[in-house]
């Protein structure tokens, strides 16, 4: 799954806007927490920044060591436990990997944020808007596509939201070139708003930003806006 990452998840608008956020912030250290391939991470390692990569699957990882300019990120297997004390000048989390985040797993990280930010030092993260119902899109009884690893025949059955907002989502995914199958099963949480500030603010990190698009449109609460974009910076 590794090996299609980067073209299901390629770069575009959303790390434009990362990229542009560490540049208006001079940001010196940077930690990107869920990184992935680091198809992004690699991007922000210039101007002699100190960038920081960590994400909790090898195989993500080493793809993300072996891309070019991979070298200048610093890559670390595991957790928000993982992050610099009082060092971050920007935490990002892309991807919606926050979604990833579930239960008290979720509000232990957000205090990791918050001990890893510099006095000041900013956290910006994107979800998926729970008004939207994305996850009634995601039933797919069979289709077939090209990727990096050759021919992919997929199906997905997505869950109903728990009453925590959690849905459950499992995709068979057959590569057939390759006479290789693949079962995966994840979890997903859906916050409002919110929630979402109110997580945050008892981390102790104030909300300064919503955003329902990555051209800075600010977010409303409406169903029709399918991204929320949120920018905390540590409180003082």
């Amino acid at each position: 799954m590794a090996a299609i990452y980067d073209g299901d998840y390629p770069d575009g608008s959303d790390h434009d806007y990362y990229r542009e956020l560490a540049a208006s912030l001079n940001a010196a250290h940077i930690t990107d927490l869920g990184c992935g391939t680091g198809i992004l991470t690699v991007t922000l390692a210039d101007r002699g920044r100190t960038v920081i990569g960590i994400d909790p699957a090898a195989a993500m990882l080493a793809r993300a060591s072996s891309r070019p300019a991979g070298d200048s990120v610093e890559w670390r297997l595991g957790t928000s436990r993982l992050l610099d004390t009082n060092r971050n000048d920007l935490i990002i989390m892309t991807g919606k990997v926050a979604m990833h985040i579930l239960g008290d797993d979720w509000h232990i990280t957000l205090k990791d944020i918050a001990h890893g930010l510099k006095s000041g030092g900013l956290l910006a993260f994107e979800t998926r808007n729970p008004l939207a119902q994305a996850w009634t899109e995601w039933n797919d009884p069979g289709s077939k596509r090209n990727t990096a690893a050759g021919l992919l025949r997929e199906s997905t059955t997505t869950s109903d939201p728990d009453p925590d907002g959690v849905i459950t989502m499992r995709c068979h995914n057959e590569f057939i070139d390759a006479n290789h199958e693949v079962d995966v099963e994840q979890r997903l949480q859906f916050r409002t708003v919110d929630q979402i500030t109110a997580d945050l603010n008892c981390a102790g990190l104030t909300v300064l930003r919503v955003w329902s698009d990555w051209t800075g449109t600010p977010f409303t609460g409406a169903a029709s806006e399918r991204l929320m974009i949120f920018e905390a910076h540590l409180r003082t």
